[in-house]
């Protein structure tokens, strides 16, 4: 797709080009010509030398061609030339040579250079007319000549308006973009942290039971290593998916978490230590963003409770009233004699990522010990839909 794209801006950029070159061939051919019109307000035709009307069409024309590499310098010289052309008398129409280029001028030139530009293009093209219509030519009007320096300077202006419009819409297109691309690197980095300290927390609990009976109960000990095999291949799949899609334009698909998987990570917190009892109600119709923020946030709460309060008993309830899914999470903290430290997790990027991922739509969230020991967890999802009564 990315070679497609380049390869399409290289044929536009062509085409872009080659329709530059042929608009200056006919402007350079249209202000020839008006050289030797027939006069039709009492002003002679031009009668000077052959060649200059040719030199005055080719300095207007001409430099259209390259207008995209050269916005400022090709509007000064289309501008220096349509002045000439309009003191002589060799062309009377309102400036359209002036307005591609001041329209590329708009388009891309930075502000601090494309509106010094467009003033003194307008002074010029205004002054130039009107000087040219009430005092050089000897059926010259006054109000004519306003009038017609009027047309001018809307037409030029209105070409570079134009330009600086699409300009603007770029950029804030590319700044969506930017920001679209900032929420997406944040959401991979808050899944790969869910990921990792999921399964190595599980992995570190894990670890020291086997080290622990080791001796005096081998058989606990290979059970709490196949916990460790697996959490680490586990850790490996989501950790080789999620960098899958990165290095891929074409990453193969495969269904993303969601709450058929809470029994899996209450049956992984159990082998860690923690008795976890879990209920889910009331989640049919949820829509599927909804659920996958769900899973993660009950998945980084399960964590804490395994890293700091295991072994403990930990209640969990996911239910939804049809216009937001309410997540409790709520741990008993360390049995007595165990050398976990009280109060629960006091820091670290778990309940921020918890928090950021409630804010990202609206919800609620809090979090902190309770006065009876433990550690609580409660956050509200809103699911963009009316509740079911």
């Amino acid at each position: 797709m990315g070679r497609y794209c380049r390869a399409m801006h290289r044929i536009t950029g062509r085409h872009a080009y080659a329709a530059d070159l042929a608009a200056a061939l006919v402007l350079t051919a249209v202000y020839a010509g008006f050289a030797h019109l027939s006069p039709v307000d009492g002003q002679p035709a031009y009668d000077g030398p052959v060649w200059l009307p040719w030199a005055v069409a080719a300095a207007v024309g001409l430099p259209v061609a390259v207008r995209r590499r050269w916005p400022l310098p090709v509007l000064g010289t289309v501008m220096a030339a349509l002045t000439a052309a309009t003191l002589l008398d060799l062309t009377r129409e309102p400036y359209t040579a002036a307005g591609l280029a001041a329209y590329l001028v708009g388009l891309a030139e930075p502000a601090r250079r494309a509106v010094p530009a467009l003033v003194a293009a307008l002074a010029t093209a205004a002054a130039g007319v009107y000087v040219g219509e009430a005092v050089v030519t000897p059926a010259g009007d006054r109000q004519d000549a306003v009038g017609l320096a009027s047309l001018v300077v809307l037409v030029v202006g209105g070409a570079w308006a134009a330009g600086f419009a699409v300009r603007s819409h770029r950029a804030r297109g590319r700044r969506r973009a930017e920001r679209a691309l900032t929420e997406e690197r944040l959401r991979i980095a808050r899944d790969l942290h869910d990921v990792v300290s999921h399964n190595l927390g599980l992995i570190a609990v894990r670890a020291g039971v086997a080290a622990h009976v080791a001796e005096a109960d081998p058989r606990e000990a290979r059970v709490a290593l196949r916990d460790i095999e697996e959490a680490s291949r586990s850790a490996l799949t989501e950790m080789r998916r999620a960098l899958g899609v990165l290095r891929t334009e074409q990453a193969p698909l495969a269904p993303a978490p969601g709450l058929d998987g809470l029994d899996g990570l209450a049956r992984d917190a159990r082998r860690a230590g923690v008795d976890v009892r879990l209920t889910v109600r009331g989640m049919r119709g949820v829509p599927e963003g909804t659920r996958l923020m769900a899973y993660r946030i009950v998945q980084e709460a399960l964590t804490n409770a395994v890293r700091h309060a295991a072994p403990t008993r930990c209640e969990v309830t996911v239910a939804s009233d049809g216009a937001a899914v309410d997540i409790e999470v709520v741990d008993e903290g360390p049995a007595e004699g165990s050398r976990r430290p009280p109060g629960g997790p006091t820091g670290g990027h778990g309940l921020l990522g918890m928090r950021e991922r409630a804010m990202m739509c609206g919800g609620a969230f809090t979090a902190g010990p309770r006065p009876q020991g433990g550690f609580a967890v409660a956050v509200r999802l809103p699911t963009g839909q009316e509740s079911t009564p």
